[in-house]
């Protein structure tokens, strides 16, 4: 029972994991070109920007999909 448990729980910690990502990733494109569309002569800066951040927040699902993987097969 306890098994099963902690395969459901990893399913739904990797699956809100990318499901946030995906709107956050889409959020930021959205306001990067939004942003870039106001005032071109920052593209380059806010482009910098923009990838530190995306690198960032794909760390989240990783780190989800690291712990889901352990509850699956260490618990």
């Amino acid at each position: 029972m306890m098994e099963d448990i902690n395969l459901l729980a990893a399913g739904i910690m990797a699956g809100l994991a990318a499901l946030g990502a995906g709107i956050g990733f889409g959020l930021m494109g959205g306001r990067f070109l939004e942003s870039v569309a106001r005032q071109p002569e920052l593209g380059p800066m806010l482009q910098t920007r923009m990838f530190i951040i995306a690198g960032l927040l794909d760390a989240v699902p990783i780190i989800a999909v690291v712990l889901g993987m352990y509850l699956m097969f260490a618990a």
